[in-house]
């Protein structure tokens, strides 16, 4: 078993005892304007991406693009992974690759704690990925708590690159956020408050 085998949310809510609600996750809807370098990657990418309709085309030209700015925006001291196996306890089915993994730590090599942030891209709707990302939280709290690191709430997000679903993972409860962020075009607001969801995280842990 591995993460891609958690289909749906009441399969990984049974086997991780978990307490599942839908709620208003942000509803401050705090924005962090993009870089002028970002603006223009998603001038450029954005029509190649949905022409291309496929999910490595969108991770490549959307998802890490994004992803990079908040690297960026902490000076490069976070680290990201793209593709890399994550296997924190194959018992339980928590192993596999993730799609992304952010880091709170600068080392780039290998996964350190703590980390932060998992991001799932689906070539579906959001829904169709909240089992897995699920799952991966969970396996990202027992490394963290692993290694005495122990941070308070798990980001989780499940986007197709154009659609983007967040979740929050805190001790045994999982919410997920009842609004889906859609980008439609390089100046859409939504991308200002996706950046400032995927950064809270790293804000939070007071180390910048």
């Amino acid at each position: 078993m591995a993460y891609s085998d958690f289909k749906t949310i009441n399969q990984v809510k049974a086997k991780f005892d978990l307490t599942i609600n839908l709620i208003n996750l942000f509803p401050q809807s705090e924005q962090i304007e993009p870089s002028d370098y970002l603006k223009m990657t998603l001038k450029r990418n954005l029509k190649v991406a949905f022409d291309n309709d496929t999910k490595k085309a969108r991770s490549e030209l959307i998802i890490a693009p994004l992803l990079i700015e908040i690297r960026e925006m902490f000076n490069g001291k976070i680290s990201l992974f793209s593709g890399r196996d994550f296997n924190v306890d194959a018992s339980q089915g928590l192993n596999g690759f993730c799609d992304y993994i952010l880091s709170a730590s600068p080392f780039t090599l290998e996964i350190e704690s703590p980390v932060v942030t998992i991001v799932e891209a689906k070539n579906e709707s959001t829904t169709v990925g909240l089992g897995q990302c699920i799952a991966e939280m969970v396996a990202a709290q027992r490394f963290n708590q692993a290694r005495d690191q122990m941070i308070e709430s798990i980001y989780g997000a499940v986007t197709t690159g154009r659609v983007w679903r967040f979740l929050q993972l805190s001790a045994q409860t999982v919410a997920i956020d009842n609004e889906e962020l859609v980008i439609e075009d390089a100046d859409d607001i939504n991308i200002a408050k996706i950046l400032a969801i995927l950064s809270q995280p790293i804000q939070r842990l007071h180390l910048f």
